[in-house]
């Protein structure tokens, strides 16, 4: 009897990562397209069923029984990829009904965040859990957010965008065209604009001002933390604290058992969780307080997103 198994497709600006994933979250095999090579998107459609029947081809125990995608901008419930600023395919592209035409199984789409949330619940840390929040900390800050078990989409289908509630009023410029956002605090980049903010405001030796602005990384001001860098310690308490404000507003209207964070910026550690936690308990409401986990994602980073779009057709399988 044949194995069976899903792909899971992560379709981004440049690359679009797929792999086959069984029952257990176990990637049998991966595979890499160049978005970018696709101007249009039927033609990178038929690439990409391409792709998968080779991987499919490549064992043949296997059987292919869905697949899931995520995708810049996915609405879950038309399958439509809608205003992607980074994707060439202009518009409102409908990428499931394209598929359907030319594979025959189960095809379900997602932004990557929401795919993220359905990863830590059927392979990660949440697997236990009904009520929880996952906010993805890269370039931009994403959620994903699951009541009763289920994700939350809402009636447009873009529901969850907690990068882009507001929480400084007038604040920092955001790519969404507004002022503010949760995203240009929270985020991997938001740190780097923190800390070229105190770069100008502090006396203090830093050794991040030996490094280049377009070469400023969370990752470097991380380790620069942990060497105990008052610039970056003061950036990363800052940026802890704005994380912490979004995320008692969060725990207010949905109450998680646990806060996942993921992503470039929670690769920090306890130099990001420890002042996150600390925020958290101070500001929420009494009726909150030692009730939510604060946790970093227990999904492996290098292929978290092919897992998030399995486990996102995999649910959809068992429902």
């Amino acid at each position: 009897m044949k194995k069976e198994v899903v792909a899971g497709v992560d379709i981004g600006g440049t690359n679009t990562e797929l792999g086959l994933v069984d029952r257990t979250g176990d990637v049998i095999v991966e595979s890499t397209l160049n978005t970018t090579d696709y101007p249009k998107v039927e033609n990178f459609v038929k690439a990409l069923v391409k792709s998968i029947r080779e991987l499919v081809k490549k064992d043949g125990d296997l059987k292919l029984v869905g697949v899931g995608i995520g995708a810049p901008n996915a609405n879950y419930h038309k399958g439509t990829i809608e205003l992607a600023p980074n994707l060439a395919w202009k518009g409102i592209v409908p990428l499931v009904s394209l598929m359907k035409e030319k594979i025959d199984v189960p095809v379900v789409m997602t932004n990557d965040a929401k795919a993220a949330a359905m990863g830590e619940m059927l392979f990660g840390g949440a697997k236990k859990m009904k009520d929880f929040i996952i906010l993805t900390l890269g370039t931009g800050l994403g959620s994903g957010i699951v009541v009763n078990g289920q994700v939350v989409y809402g009636h447009t289908g873009f529901a969850g965008e907690l990068g882009h509630t507001i929480i400084v009023p007038g604040g920092r410029d955001c790519g969404c065209g507004r002022h503010g956002c949760y995203e240009t605090y929270g985020s991997a980049s938001g740190l780097v604009r923190t800390v070229l903010y105190l770069l100008s405001e502090m006396k203090d030796p830093s050794p991040l001002r030996d490094i280049p602005p377009s070469a400023l990384t969370a990752k470097k001001i991380a380790e620069a933390a942990i060497a105990r860098d008052p610039v970056a310690l003061e950036a990363m308490d800052y940026t802890a604290e704005r994380l912490a404000f979004g995320i008692i507003n969060a725990i207010g209207f949905s109450s998680p058992e646990a806060i996942f964070l993921f992503g470039g910026l929670a690769q920090a550690g306890e130099a990001l969780f420890k002042p996150v936690r600390k925020y958290v308990e101070m500001g929420v409401q009494p009726i909150y307080k030692g009730t939510v986990k604060i946790l970093p994602s227990s999904v492996p980073e290098s292929n978290a997103a092919v897992l998030g779009s399995a486990a996102l057709i995999w649910n959809e399988l068992i429902k």
